[in-house]
């Protein structure tokens, strides 16, 4: 069943524009807190926000809401996204809610739910929310309104929480580190965390005014950090994006480190200690083929899933992994987190260095990526890849690459676009198919 305002990733969008208005957060608020309304106590939910200047709007009418149905509010401002998951859960909250677009522009926003769990919600859940806020939600008795606090504390409680995640036995002492913060939700954080672990640090992305998050420094804007690494001699950089859910590095050299560097590096050490469940890590099929080998090559396995880290959590959940992630730098840690966590990521690949003793362009190359390549292709209706043109198109590229490479086609879960990826030894040959792909789903779609 189509989902009318839930996305892959909770509600998303412009701000002030279509789902993502005050009116619709109230509404969202409202029927969130009556879906989570179960038993005799006290409800609660836990509130926090990104930066973005609609977070203050958002952030007001979600009370509103909420209080409205009669559900406590605890608001803690701008923390990480893994951090309201655990907080949401060591509170005893029964819900938690995160305003943030993630690493999108300012302009945008989005409202990502957590069950009491700290798990996001899932698919039945989130009917159920749909459902009801286009009903008419009974409000709660006057007695029965929810008050609304803010919590001054919780920015130490998320530190001293990622911090027991790094081994106790080791320390950064010695170590330089950059970490951009993207002008987001970890601007205080992360560079507190690093600091008390004994690491040297240079923050960028620090300096928040609502409107600069994500804007050329963060995860998906790397030259900034790779530059800092370099101009200050640093030993590495860690850039996290807007919510600090995703993390990308920096070596010394300047080099940028994807996530399948960084999965490889923290499963390898893992298996090492014994710590690996599963005998292997989980990531999507957009995840190189390189990552694959290289984990073959150790006896580990790599089980791929749809592109979506709730798809790698789902997996993680339902096979006993607990090292997931995705290539754009989602890394999910389940001994530690119920989702994506950057900070904590980067804490464990900062273990890694240390145990090793040796430069971080050493220590998080483990292994020459194949020649990858993704473009896509915008239609305006119909179902191309469904086409026969297109169908032997694809299965020719598949029967060429069989044994020396990999190809994925998908459609966009939120545009009109097919998406279509190869990767092989030779990128001559990953562009050939490639543009043959495209130029047979452009014809199909004219």
């Amino acid at each position: 069943m189509a989902r009318k305002y839930f996305g892959t990733d909770g509600i998303r969008g412009k701000t002030n524009a279509g789902h993502i208005t005050a009116a619709m957060a109230m509404k969202i608020g409202m029927a969130a807190g009556k879906h989570f309304l179960r038993g005799d106590h006290r409800h609660r939910v836990v509130i926090g926000k990104d930066t973005r200047l609609s977070g203050y709007m958002l952030e007001s009418a979600l009370v509103a809401g909420f209080t409205s149905v009669g559900m406590d509010v605890t608001l803690v401002g701008p923390m990480p996204t893994p951090a309201v998951a655990m907080l949401t859960h060591s509170m005893r909250a029964d819900l938690g809610v995160m305003i943030s677009a993630s690493h999108n522009p300012y302009g945008d926003n989005g409202i990502k739910l957590f069950g009491p769990d700290g798990y996001k919600l899932s698919d039945a859940d989130e009917a159920a929310i749909e459902a009801l806020i286009d009903a008419d939600i009974p409000l709660a008795p006057s007695p029965d309104i929810g008050r609304a606090r803010r919590v001054d504390d919780v920015k130490g409680r998320y530190i001293h929480f990622a911090k027991a995640t790094f081994p106790a036995e080791l320390s950064l002492d010695g170590l330089k580190v950059v970490v951009d913060c993207a002008n987001g939700a970890a601007y205080q954080v992360a560079p507190s965390a690093l600091w008390e672990l004994g690491a040297e640090v240079v923050a960028i992305g620090v300096s928040p005014n609502g409107k600069n998050i994500n804007d050329q420094v963060g995860s998906t804007a790397p030259l900034t950090l790779c530059e800092t690494v370099v101009a200050s001699g640093a030993h590495i950089g860690i850039a996290l994006d807007g919510d600090a859910d995703r993390l990308i590095v920096a070596d010394e050299r300047g080099q940028v480190v994807d996530g399948d560097q960084l999965m490889a590096a923290i499963a390898g050490g893992w298996a090492r200690q014994g710590r690996l469940a599963g005998g292997g890590l989980v990531a999507t099929v957009m995840s190189n083929l390189g990552l694959e080998r290289h984990l073959a090559a150790q006896g580990l396995g790599l089980v791929r899933t749809k592109v979506g880290d709730r798809h790698v959590l789902e997996k993680m959940r339902a096979s006993g992994y607990n090292v997931g992630g995705e290539q754009s730098g989602h890394i999910i840690l389940s001994d530690y987190a119920t989702t994506g966590d950057g900070l904590i990521a980067a804490l464990q690949v900062l273990a890694e260095i240390v145990r090793a003793k040796a430069p971080a362009s050493e220590v998080l190359h483990r292994f020459d990526p194949l020649p990858q390549l993704l473009k896509n292709v915008r239609f305006s209706g119909g179902k191309p890849l469904e086409h026969g043109a297109v169908q032997d198109v694809i299965a020719a590229a598949e029967a060429e690459l069989a044994g020396t490479g990999r190809l994925v086609i998908r459609p966009s879960g939120t545009e009109p676009v097919i998406r279509v990826m190869a990767e092989g030894e030779d990128m001559a040959q990953v562009e050939a198919v490639v543009d043959r792909i495209c130029d047979a789903v452009r014809a199909a779609a004219a």
